[in-house]
């Protein structure tokens, strides 16, 4: 990253800048927490002025071997102290910790060994300190019409320390030095549940170390495994079933993309309700567009490593669908191809007529998109050999839909996307089912057409009769 590319730049400019200061070279921790603790003018409460605190320790590279270790203890217990950058004061102190911090990113990233039991505690404590906190909400009107995708994120003040901190925390994680067995003490599942309420953050980039980090402690933390699954399904319930906006819902399914992946076959039934139960239902958010591709991504990874709950994905969507937003309507068609690209025609034949039935009113729908969208199917290969090989099933369902496209629709492109499909099915092995069909759809057509009239018709004998009573009655 820039960051640790930068830091022997920043490290060699900051020995240029002012001398030494005139305060002793080494102070125990208590006396350094006192006077951080005792220097409090001008902060708000949770934020403290450490005064010249940082300046009383020495460089970690400068230290004798045997003081490092007690050396970093007192550096990290410094660096537990938070600043409020709502404010601007305390800017001498604020640059102090930054570089403090990091030169201890500096320190552990060249030195080895340096993570041992009895620092473990001091590094969870110092980095929950600093990135543990309570998130800014936005006071947001719920009947205001708002596009997310054109608000500006809401960017973190204190990230001039928080990214240092990432960091740092990032290289204790993936450190051959750090032991699961004696860390999971530690990085223990409370802690691992305040990580997980960071991801609702604004800040795409704090998000992003998040997804980071969490995906490494996934895969060196096995004791938490079963844990961080359960703590991501709970995240997801809330966002299906209380709030429906969360900020991080497309971290945390990349990260499960990548878990799902690994996943050993044949699939355990808990993987199995955890698809059923807390990712399929994610399509009913209305905020589906912001993670519409990363959902997307862990759906087809479910039906490579288990091709039969492609039934299960598709039938719920279906149920799910949305019925009065068309550009929903899009992303359900967009996932549908995609899991009918991997679906066995075992698993197509169960569920082939709710699914065209669906397919033939999207045919036929007044927004152009989702009609353009819906007749683009028949330009993957897959599934028209799907399509051809049910033919007796769906060519009545499909062709009706598109002879009234080709009456009736107003857009010029799905005109010519519905005859090119007509064609497909003009030609395709069988001509005799096309024309049955065809003359199928004439006579129901007629027969709609005669229903019509004599509805009308029937209308206008109960008006005259009611026109006629009302007339007798006023004429006396």
């Amino acid at each position: 990253m820039k960051l640790i590319q930068t830091v022997k730049r920043r490290m060699g400019q900051e020995e240029k800048k002012a001398s030494p200061t005139n305060q002793p070279a080494a102070k125990d921790s208590a006396a350094l927490k006192g006077k951080a603790a005792s220097s409090t003018t001008g902060a708000q409460k949770g934020y403290l002025d450490i005064g010249p605190g940082f300046a009383a320790l020495p460089k970690l590279r400068e230290a004798p071997n045997g003081e490092r270790v007690d050396l970093l203890r007192r550096k990290l217990e410094v660096c537990a102290v938070v600043f409020d950058f709502y404010n601007d004061s305390n800017q001498r102190e604020k640059e102090a910790k930054r570089q403090t911090l990091l030169e201890i990113v500096e320190y552990v990233n060249n030195q080895r060994n340096c993570f041992n039991e009895a620092l473990m505690q001091d590094v969870v404590n110092m980095v929950g300190a600093n990135i543990f906190r309570a998130l800014p909400t936005r006071n947001k009107d719920p009947l205001a019409f708002s596009d997310p995708d054109e608000e500006e994120p809401s960017l973190e003040r204190a990230w001039p320390h928080l990214q240092i901190v990432y960091e740092f925390f990032l290289r204790f994680v993936v450190s051959n030095d750090v032991d699961p067995k004696i860390a999971k003490r530690f990085v223990d599942q409370n802690f691992m549940l305040q990580l997980l309420e960071l991801f609702d953050s604004e800040d795409p980039r704090e998000r992003d170390y998040l997804k980071t980090i969490l995906h490494r402690i996934y895969g060196k933390f096995m004791a938490l495994r079963s844990f961080i699954r359960r703590a991501i399904q709970h995240v997801f319930f809330k966002v299906i079933y209380e709030c429906e906006t969360h900020n991080g819902v497309g971290e945390l399914l990349e990260i499960l993309g990548s878990i799902i992946n690994g996943f050993a076959l044949p699939l355990k039934d808990e993987h199995k309700d955890f698809l059923i139960k807390a990712l399929i239902p994610l399509h009913k958010v209305k905020s589906l567009a912001s993670f519409y591709q990363q959902l997307s991504y862990c759906m087809a990874q479910y039906v490579e490593k288990d091709p039969r709950l492609a039934y299960e994905i598709i039938t719920a969507m279906l149920r799910y669908w949305p019925l009065s937003i068309t550009s929903k309507q899009v992303l359900f068609l967009n996932e549908l191809e995609e899991t009918l690209e991997l679906t066995q025609p075992s698993e197509f034949h169960k569920m082939q007529e709710v699914l065209f039935r669906r397919l033939a009113l999207c045919i036929t729908c007044p927004h152009f998109q989702v009609a353009e969208r819906t007749l683009f199917f028949w330009n993957n290969d897959y599934i028209v050999k799907l399509i051809n090989q049910n033919r007796q099933d769906l060519f009545p369902i499909i062709i009706g839909a598109l002879y009234k496209n080709s009456k009736q629709h107003w857009n010029s492109a799905v005109h010519g996307l519905t005859f090119n499909v007509l064609k497909l099915l003009m030609e395709a092995a069988d001509p005799q089912l096309f024309d049955d069909c065809s003359a199928k759809h004439k006579v129901e057509e007629e027969n709609d057409e005669h229903r019509e009239a004599t509805r009308t018709s029937k209308w206008q004998i109960l008006q005259e009769m009611y026109t006629a009573k009302t007339g007798n009655k006023a004429a006396p």
